[in-house]
């Protein structure tokens, strides 16, 4: 898969499953960009600062994608937690 193609197939399930579990607690993600694989995620609202924003990241988020889209290598949390 390109780059453009994994952005794709990301971006609907960030949108269909990621996003609404994370609005459920006040906090939502984005994805920032897509390089070799790698997925770049930012994480919003509630999510931002949050202690527990290492573990949704990969725990949560990381494996799912990798899950539904093998060409997923690393999820990177692209978040600013200042």
């Amino acid at each position: 898969m390109t780059d453009q193609e994994i952005l794709d197939a990301v971006n609907v399930i960030m949108a269909e499953e990621i996003a609404p579990a994370l609005a459920s607690h006040g906090g939502g993600a984005v994805v920032t960009k897509v390089e070799n694989g790698v997925v770049f995620v930012e994480l919003e609202g509630g999510c931002r600062g949050c202690p527990g924003a290492r573990m949704t990241m990969k725990n949560g988020i990381e494996t799912l994608l990798k899950e539904r889209v093998p060409a997923v290598k690393e999820v990177i949390d692209d978040t600013d937690h200042m």
